[in-house]
């Protein structure tokens, strides 16, 4: 839990499990700030969970997708997805 259980690492690595995505995609489909989501993604390489890939062609562009420790938690988020449509309130 020490390496996933924060808020803002379960929204990102959730968010990866759509795919490679550049780092403004990251920022405005999961809301973090700049400073936040640099961080996380940070601490999410640091564990082995997410890969950075750097394309260095006009203009410089940072890719980000899940590693196959990353991937290996889309059961988990999907089970959970099942769990807030069986138990949830969608309406609340």
């Amino acid at each position: 839990m020490e390496q996933i259980g924060s808020k803002w690492r379960l929204v990102v690595l959730h968010d990866l499990t759509e795919g490679e995505k550049r780092f403004n995609e990251l920022k405005r489909s999961t809301d973090a700030s700049s400073r936040t989501l640099s961080r996380v993604l940070d601490d999410l390489q640091e564990s082995a969970l997410v890969h950075r890939r750097l394309e260095e062609d006009a203009p410089v562009a940072t890719y980000y997708s899940l590693t196959e420790k990353g991937e290996a938690l889309c059961p988990v988020f999907s089970e959970i997805e099942n769990w807030a449509d069986s138990w949830l309130d969608t309406d609340a």
